[in-house]
């Protein structure tokens, strides 16, 4: 069990939150990811989303920087032969399962101060989606792709729109000042 002190996978826990808040991905898509689907150079990764659909997700400077930093202390010796290309690994050295991220989550959440009723994996993703559109200014059509929705009005769902952009919206309409 994850003890609230224990920082011996500090790094791959931190890989896997700046993940979910940065990119937007499923927790299937970020147990199934394999080394070989992050192209470094061109800071992307392939995923395979529902559906089995791929999908290539961009990676900012965070998710770099902590995918990488993991990669350091990663182990590299007696993994699990099926688990030798997975990028995250749990503590028997075979590819992370979901329930171990859901853990990793409800142990960093907690020690956020946050209520674990209220927040789970999935909330990140809505979070991340909710932080892209409302301070990101992504589009909603960008924000679909991203998120790798068949519909549009699935991706709707995440945006939230608040009266304060809506007036800001109409305020901000280049007619708005004509008398």
């Amino acid at each position: 069990m994850l003890g609230s002190d224990d920082n011996r996978n500090s790094e791959r826990d931190y890989a896997i939150i700046t993940l979910f808040l940065n990119c937007g991905m499923r927790l299937s898509e970020l147990v199934n990811i394999n080394i070989k689907d992050i192209t470094f150079s061109e800071s992307k990764l392939n995923v395979i989303g529902k559906g089995n659909k791929e999908r290539t997700i961009y990676l900012n400077n965070a998710c770099v920087s902590a995918i990488n930093k993991y990669l350091t202390v990663r182990p590299k010796e007696g993994i699990k032969y099926d688990s030798k290309d997975a990028l995250f690994l749990s503590e028997r050295r075979e590819r992370i399962s979901n329930r171990t991220v859901q853990l990793i989550v409800k142990k960093e959440l907690l020690k956020a101060g946050l209520d674990i009723n209220k927040y789970s994996v999935h909330k990140l993703r809505h979070t991340a989606a909710t932080l892209m559109y409302q301070y990101g200014n992504v589009d909603i059509r960008a924000l679909q792709e991203l998120l790798g929705h068949e519909s549009i009005s699935t991706t709707e769902i995440y945006t939230h729109v608040d009266n304060s952009q809506i007036r800001n919206a109409v305020e901000n309409n280049p007619l708005a000042n004509l008398k």
